[in-house]
């Protein structure tokens, strides 16, 4: 069978490459072309388009960028129409991927959609395009199950969150070799996660290193993008206790005391290798102006909105600053606030639903393919 995925941001790579080795060793023959990133080629695909040329984030970015986004959708549409693929498979990103699902269904191709986007937080309209373009969904938050289906009567399968798989299959580290191999030394280690993309790296590491001189027990390390190069990180930093990991999150989360982490997917990984965090977020004035008109949820965090409560601290737009993130750190490190935030932590990961995401995602696929036949 020939397959065609489309990701466009690093976790969608990751969750890529998962399933391309899920789905061969259920389809000897598989074939696939994707738009993705380095995860995605080293799995065996060929990559098309790398998700760092795709990536355009906030409400003004998008509207500047959108030349380039309509010469990249229909360069996709050529591309999938000259494959022809027996399943699309399109994971996340709503904006670019939800039209080529509308542009392949008039073409019969079976659309697979793997990440649900996140219509329960805003656009809950995409739904009726969605149930009309996408003949599989699989979701992998725990009430979007009931969202899809009780809310808008819509069947989707809930295949738990491939981040736990991902996690669970790394290769473990030695906390001892590890820091000697990277010049770090014996002090607890707090994790800097400032964002995937340049223009949020920018807005968020400033804040973040700034409290650093406050904390001279601990070391700081900033878990750099694959897709960022080093010199753009080492601009910011103005001291030696911050050192600067390139493609090596997992690993530095591993063996991190706490973590500073910007909103988005890397908040759910942070509380799955158990380090308490302060989740940050801060965009441009108008995209936060029009987001919170339009998003209307009580979270940003996917932990808060998963357990429904606030486990982590959140400091959004303008109370990322300083002087709270400072006061945050400190709550963290406290022994009390930190078993307490475990305790969340593991009730978090039994709703995600277990291992093995990937796997009930391409069983469900394949399946789907050979009985169409």
């Amino acid at each position: 069978m020939k397959y065609y995925i489309i990701a466009g941001e690093a976790s969608g790579d990751l969750h890529g490459a998962n399933l391309i080795k899920a789905i061969r060793s259920r389809d000897e023959s598989a074939q696939f072309r994707v738009w993705g990133g380095d995860l995605m080629e080293e799995a065996g695909a060929t990559l098309v388009k790398h998700y760092r040329d795709l990536a355009f984030m906030g409400f003004v970015e998008v509207l500047f960028n959108l030349r380039t986004i309509f010469r990249n959708i229909a360069f996709c549409k050529k591309d999938i129409e000259s494959y022809k693929p027996d399943a699309l498979i399109l994971i996340d990103y709503p904006g670019f991927n939800l039209r080529i699902a509308k542009w392949a269904k008039h073409r019969k191709i079976a659309v697979h959609y793997y990440i649900s986007p996140q219509i329960w937080a805003w656009k809950e309209g995409r739904i009726k395009q969605i149930k009309r373009d996408v003949d599989q969904m699989y979701v992998i938050l725990p009430f979007e199950k009931d969202f899809y289906q009780k809310k808008h009567g819509m069947p989707v399968h809930f295949v738990g969150h491939p981040l736990i798989d991902a996690i669970y299959k790394r290769h473990q580290v030695d906390p001892g070799e590890f820091r000697e191999e990277y010049g770090l030394d014996d002090r607890p280690i707090i994790a800097l996660l400032p964002g995937s993309r340049k223009q949020e790296i920018a807005k968020m590491l400033r804040v973040m290193l700034s409290v650093t001189s406050n904390f001279k027990d601990y070391q700081f390390v900033i878990a750099g993008a694959p897709s960022v190069e080093g010199s753009f990180y080492e601009q910011f930093i103005d001291n030696d206790q911050v050192h600067l990991l390139l493609n090596k999150t997992y690993d530095l989360l591993s063996i991190s005391y706490a973590a500073l982490v910007t909103s988005g997917t890397a908040t759910l990984e942070t509380a799955l290798f158990k380090v308490p965090q302060v989740v940050c977020y801060k965009g441009s004035w108008i995209s936060y102006q029009i987001a919170r008109r339009v998003i209307k949820l009580k979270y940003i965090s996917l932990v808060n909105l998963i357990l429904d409560k606030p486990v982590v601290k959140e400091l959004i737009q303008g109370e990322f600053i300083s002087e709270y993130l400072n006061d945050e750190l400190n709550i963290i490190l406290d022994p009390y606030k930190r078993a307490t935030l475990f305790l969340d932590y593991y009730d978090l990961e039994k709703e995600l639903g277990g291992r093995g995401a990937s796997d009930k995602t391409a069983q469900l696929i394949v399946s789907s393919l050979e009985k169409a036949g």
